[in-house]
Order: structure tokens, then C-alpha cells, then sequence
């Protein structure tokens, strides 16, 4: 297995090499590996203790943002180094000002994990949910220096868990952990049965980053405007599918207004999203000073507001279910209103755990759009219901940064 491990790596790096003249995120992972140990070497200091947080892709960041954050405000003593395996991570946190270093992993290969640990000589290292890198993993066992997974989720599927030596081979880099912090019973119960106990429920510190962005939230007179005195549903990082669905609800209600914010703002996709929704749209930064008494849809056509927008909507509906899987639905929840999305969510545990609170709900087609948002939008009472079981849920699951934060610091 150790072979093949290997070989995998090297497969990956010389498939992206292979692609990079090609697709962007092939050639961004490429230029990031190869930065990644000059970087180091030019601008790393040691003079105070490094801790290592590593996040594979943006939502890993988000979810480590807060544990980051509450180091840095409590322990000024440690700096703080970022890296994201992922482009769609590193270039849009690339310049986050709560980490002192921020650079792609380099890939995992045993010359580079002993290079990388004898560069950074990190005193504590946290990988968040996902990412199990053997040689990192068994590098930083051999040289003591603690690891923690935060946020992870297992589920029985996996390969940890399976009885075969495939199986055996990757419950041995969980041995390599020394604890976890998991957000659910049944992750802690999986390890529990394969002999590993040093393990936590603490829950998903995405909770706490979504509070901290609602008590931040921007006004936004726009889009209040734009709403006037109607229902308003958000979709957000929508994507075709979702949008079509949405598109064809709306041409029955036209009483209802539309805020899109799709997961691409790219001006092809805005163009197509724009030939969908018809002459009623209008496009963020061209609303200023509109008249917005003849519009129905409006499409932001820039990143960084949608965890702001949701405050004004009556209903959240989240892209990606009808894809690889659904976007943050928790930055809505926060505001207490129900959240749609597609039927792609069960690996997501905080959109399960929303449907199992009556809180959120999947569709799966164009009827199940229709009659839950028709059911929603015509029940003042069925929303204020939602929306009181939705602030006593978001409440339980706020805390899960003291809690790890406590366990590994004040011990």
C-alpha cells in the first residue's frame, strides 16, 4: 500500500503538471507547489512557536477560521501558519490577515514532509475535517509534535472502517492522530470501534465563524430596496439546475422576488443566468439609483455579500445539491429562516441535522420546489415556527471553539 500511496502522489503531481498549460486550477496548484518551499525559506522566522493549521479547500478554512482567530487573539506568543492543498482555498485567502504565513502544502511525499517539518518545526498542528496525509501524519508522530483533526466527520463508508487490508493500512494514519475533534456521536462511536477512544464531541466550529459573520453583518440598503414590501427568497452559490428550478417557480409568482447570487460571477455565467431570468433582472453593480418597481430578479454579480444578504430574505434556498453537493447552509440558518436546497446533502452532518429540526428541507424536483415554497411563503405561522426552532439550534451548536480550544491550551 505504501507503494501505491506513493505512486499516487507522483501520478497527481505529473497530471496537473500535464494539465496546467490547460486548466487554471491545475496550473495555480503546480506555481503554489513549487513556491511553496522558497517561501518558506524567505520569509519563515522561528523565533516564536509555530502553530500549523491546515485547511484543504475554502469551506475547511472557514471552519478553521475560528480556532485561528482565538489563538491569535489569546496567544500572541504563537505565529500562525496557514496552507490549503486547494487553489480554490489559497487564492482567495492567499492575503488573510490572521495567519503570519500562508502557502499551499507541499505534496505528500516523504522528502517533502521532512523538509516541511524541519522548516516550520511546528509546536502544535491541526488539520481541519478532512486531509489524511501518511507521511505528514507519520512524520509528526516520530517527532512528537502533537496533531489534532478538527471538525472531522466519519462516516461507516470509509475506507478507516473497512476489514481488509486497505482498510488496516488507512486506520493506521488515524493512529498517527493524538485527538479528535468530531462533531457528531456516530464519528466518535466509529472510532471507538476500531480501538480508537481519544476522541471528543465538540461539534462544528463552522457555528461559531457563521455567528461571528452575522454580528458583523453589513447593512445593505440595496438590497432592502430592491425587497420593498415583498417575500424574498436568496439563492445562494446557486448553480444551473438550482436556478432553473427556481426560474420556473418564479414565472407563476411574480408577486416574489429573487436575489441570486451564483457560485460563479463570472460574466459568461452571468450572461447566462441574465437570457434565464428574462428582462426583469438587474445586476448588482448596475442597481445603484434603479427603479426596481418592474424587477423580479436581481443577480450579484460580485463576491463577499451573500453572508450579508440572507438577513433580508424569507427563504434561503443553498446551490450544489443537484451537484457534487451543497454549499454553506449555515450562513443562512443563522437568520433564522427556513433553508432549501437539492438532494445532494448527506454528507453535509449540519444540513441533516437542520431537516431532522424542521428547520431546512431537500427537493428534489420542480413539484417538491413548487409546493414547499409555495406552502412556505403562504404560512407566516409554519416560518415563525421554523424560525424559533432554528435560533434554539443554532444556540445548542455555538461553543465548539472553547471547547477544542480549552482541551488543547488549558490542559
Amino acid at each position: 500500500m505504501n507503494l501505491i500511496y506513493q505512486l499516487g502522489i507522483w501520478f497527481y503531481k505529473a497530471a496537473a503538471w500535464l494539465a496546467s498549460p490547460f486548466y487554471e486550477k491545475a496550473q495555480l496548484w503546480h506555481k503554489g507547489q513549487k513556491s511553496a518551499f522558497p517561501y518558506l525559506q524567505d520569509t519563515l522566522k522561528t523565533d516564536k512557536p509555530i502553530v500549523w493549521v491546515h485547511a484543504a479547500s475554502l469551506g475547511e478554512f472557514e471552519q478553521g477560521r475560528p480556532l485561528i482567530e482565538k489563538i491569535k487573539a489569546t496567544h500572541p506568543n504563537y505565529r500562525i501558519l496557514l496552507t490549503f492543498f486547494s487553489p480554490s482555498g489559497y487564492e482567495v485567502r492567499k492575503n488573510y490577515e490572521g495567519a503570519d504565513y500562508i502557502c499551499y502544502l507541499p505534496s505528500d511525499t516523504k522528502r517533502n514532509a521532512g523538509k516541511f517539518l524541519e522548516l516550520v518545526k511546528p509546536e502544535k498542528v491541526f488539520f481541519v475535517k478532512y486531509e489524511f496525509w501518511k507521511n505528514y501524519f507519520t512524520l509528526t508522530n516520530e517527532q512528537n509534535i502533537p496533531l489534532y483533526m478538527v471538525s472531522v466527520i466519519f462516516r461507516k463508508d470509509q475506507l478507516f472502517f473497512k476489514q481488509n487490508s486497505r482498510g488496516r493500512w488507512y486506520r493506521n494514519l488515524l493512529n498517527k492522530v493524538n485527538f479528535f475533534f468530531v462533531q457528531n456521536q456516530e464519528s466518535a462511536d466509529l472510532l471507538k470501534n476500531i480501538g480508537i477512544n481519544h476522541a471528543m464531541i465538540t461539534g462544528d466550529t463552522r457555528f461559531d465563524r457563521v455567528a461571528e459573520i452575522a454580528s458583523a453583518r453589513k447593512d445593505l440598503p440595496l438590497i432592502e430596496k430592491f425587497k420593498g414590501n415583498h417575500k424574498l427568497v436568496i439563492a445562494g452559490s446557486s448553480w444551473e439546475p438550482d436556478e432553473k428550478l427556481l426560474a420556473a417557480f418564479a414565472k407563476n409568482n411574480h408577486s416574489v422576488k429573487f436575489v441570486f447570487a451564483p457560485h460563479e460571477v463570472k460574466d459568461s455565467n452571468i450572461k447566462r443566468l441574465e437570457a434565464l431570468l428574462g428582462n426583469k433582472t438587474i445586476k448588482y453593480s448596475e442597481a445603484k439609483n434603479k427603479d426596481f418597481s418592474n424587477s423580479q430578479f436581481l443577480i450579484i454579480d460580485s463576491i463577499g455579500l451573500l453572508s450579508s444578504i440572507y438577513r433580508y430574505a424569507d427563504i434561503a434556498y443553498i446551490g450544489g445539491g443537484f451537484g457534487v453537493g451543497i454549499h454553506n447552509t449555515l450562513e443562512a440558518a443563522i437568520y433564522n429562516i427556513p433553508v432549501l436546497f437539492g438532494p445532494n446533502y448527506h454528507k453535509f452532518q449540519e444540513a441533516v441535522n437542520l431537516i431532522k429540526n424542521n428547520i431546512s428541507f431537500s427537493v428534489s424536483n420542480q413539484e417538491e420546489l413548487n409546493n414547499i415554497l409555495n406552502r412556505l411563503l403562504n404560512s407566516k405561522k409554519e416560518r415563525e415556527e421554523i424560525s424559533k426552532n432554528c435560533h434554539a439550534f443554532m444556540a445548542q451548536n455555538i461553543g465548539a471553539t472553547q471547547r477544542i480550544f480549552e482541551k488543547v491550551f488549558n490542559n
